[in-house]
């Protein structure tokens, strides 16, 4: 039987990099965060998991200054395994707890592209899973992901939920990851329950969206939607560069930790700085809610040969990065966005706007 346990998620001040060295200062304040936040929080049941912000290691900086990709993937990706995932490592040994994190990082069989990359490392400090971001924050973000070259990804993983959403059985239950913007579509997270996922992770979101409520509602309603839950730290303030010296609270704050029936577990309405957010995963809990519910387990009554209609026709292009580098803002803008608006108009799925 697994024991209710602690799952932390830290809410860090982070400094944007210009280059891979500068995440070892990242990675030192963020050893100094996990000592307070486990601490303090194991007062309570102990903690098992400590969940880092997408974002804690290198920032947004290729996102926020429309960098090159290929410069970025050269100067500032990571390997995973690499040096940063081994400083993880000894947290994660320090603590006798898994780690669940992020890092814009290459593909070992891919030059000059990277991925947002979701990594889970357990007790030992091995890195255990690895979830290639499947849905990247679209207008802005420049990471390459599965379905951008699709046919390349299911002829080296096949064509199945492990090749897009992994999940790994562990002694704290099945864990799965669901990064940022992944959350705003329903898909990512029952994908993630279909092949078994108990706990998810899924960080962070950017202000208004947090103010405005919408970070919220999506993961409640993911949790709740499919009986799992969620571990949502948001990130803390934002240092553009590595020597700034004023911060800029760009996440609003609003980190959660959230239980099975959609129910606030842990709440940290504070972004404007360095917190943690903690709560209590009860997988038995869960588990036997799924087992015995009548009406509330609902994916025991899902109606899959009519929900496959709505995907029959095609709708986001794939295969957009088999041949070319991702687009910056203003490209991405006017070849991708604006025709799938239209698209959506033509189709009849959409009304266009009288004014």
């Amino acid at each position: 039987m697994i024991k209710p346990y602690t799952a932390v998620g830290l809410i860090p001040t982070v400094r944007g990099i210009r280059t891979r060295a500068d995440i070892k200062r990242n990675l030192e304040h963020l050893s100094h965060l996990v000592k307070a936040a486990a601490w303090l929080s194991s007062l309570d049941l102990p903690v098992k998991l400590i969940a880092f912000p997408e974002g804690a290691l290198q920032g947004f900086n290729d996102e926020v200054l429309d960098l090159d990709h290929v410069t970025f993937a050269r100067e500032c990706a990571i390997d995973i395994p690499g040096e940063e995932t081994d400083a993880l490592g000894k947290i994660a040994r320090a603590y006798d707890s898994f780690i669940i994190a992020q890092a814009k990082a290459r593909h070992p069989e891919i030059k000059d592209r990277f991925f947002n990359v979701g990594f889970i490392l357990d007790p030992q400090g091995e890195v255990i899973l690895q979830h290639y971001k499947v849905s990247p924050l679209f207008p802005v973000e420049h990471s390459v992901c599965p379905h951008d070259i699709l046919d390349w990804w299911i002829e080296r993983y096949g064509r199945n939920l492990d090749a897009f959403w992994p999940v790994v059985d562990t002694e704290i239950g099945r864990l799965g990851i669901m990064m940022a913007n992944e959350g705003s579509y329903p898909e990512n997270a029952r994908a993630l329950a279909m092949n078994g996922a108990e706990v998810v992770y899924r960080a962070s979101y950017p202000h208004p969206a947090t103010g405005n409520d919408i970070f919220e509602i999506q993961s409640r309603a993911r949790a709740l939607d499919n009986n799992m839950y969620i571990v949502a730290p948001n990130m803390g303030t934002y240092y553009l560069f590595p020597e700034d010296d004023t911060a800029i609270d760009t996440f609003g704050g609003r980190s959660f930790v959230i239980n099975y029936k959609g129910q606030i577990v842990g709440r940290q309405d504070y972004g404007a700085g360095s917190t943690y957010v903690a709560g209590i995963i009860d997988i038995e809990a869960m588990r036997d809610h799924r087992a015995r519910a009548q009406w509330d387990n609902w994916m025991k009554d899902l109606r899959t040969e009519l929900y496959q209609i709505v995907y029959e026709q095609p709708i986001y292009p794939k295969n957009l990065y088999l041949e070319r580098e991702p687009m910056k803002h203003a490209e991405y803008r006017e070849k991708v966005i604006q025709k799938q608006i239209d698209l959506m108009h033509e189709r009849g799925i959409w009304v266009k706007p009288e004014r």
